[in-house]
Order: C-alpha cells, then sequence, then structure tokens
C-alpha cells in the first residue's frame, strides 16, 4: 500500500534524509542529490543558504565518484531545485 503523502515535485518523487534531499526515481537511469550546506536562523525557522546540487548516475556498478554527472552550488533551496528540475528532465528526455 502505497504511503497517501508521497512528496512529488514537477511529476518527480522527492526523498529527504537529514540534510540531504533526493530528487528523481532509483529505477531512472539519473537521479538529483540535493544537500543543504549550510542554514540561518530566519525566526524559528532554518533556512537554506548554500545547496549543492548534483546529477548522478542511479547505477549501483559505478563507483559513488564516478557516478556524478553534473556539480553546481546555489544559494537557496529554491534556485537549486529549479536547476535540478531542468537538469533531471534534460538528462531524462536523452536517449
Amino acid at each position: 500500500m502505497a504511503a497517501a503523502k508521497d512528496l512529488v515535485y514537477k511529476g518527480h518523487p522527492l526523498r529527504r534524509k537529514d540534510n540531504i534531499i533526493y530528487f528523481g526515481s532509483m529505477a531512472d537511469k539519473y537521479i538529483i542529490m540535493l544537500q543543504i550546506l549550510e542554514t540561518r536562523k530566519v525566526e524559528d525557522l532554518d533556512v537554506a543558504t548554500k545547496v549543492s546540487v548534483q546529477l548522478q548516475y542511479t547505477d549501483p556498478n559505478i563507483r559513488a565518484r564516478d557516478r556524478v554527472v553534473k556539480k553546481s552550488e546555489k544559494s537557496s533551496l529554491y534556485a537549486a531545485m529549479d536547476v535540478a528540475s531542468v537538469w533531471l528532465d534534460r538528462a531524462l528526455a536523452q536517449k
């Protein structure tokens, strides 16, 4: 039975573990890993101020270091998700 509260952004699933967000499906050839590197307090919330974005292969036979296809750093989670969405859509559209 699927969970009723699965998060999806622009048609791709989101999973979070601590300060790492995975965007995409492990069943696809590529996935995006977003790592929150720095945060600051805004009232009582932690807001990301530095986010690492990596487009990676999902193939488990490739060494972790060799899985990274593209990488970048952004100054907000919004900017990181925007880039991640474009990168993932373009990578999955390639044949």
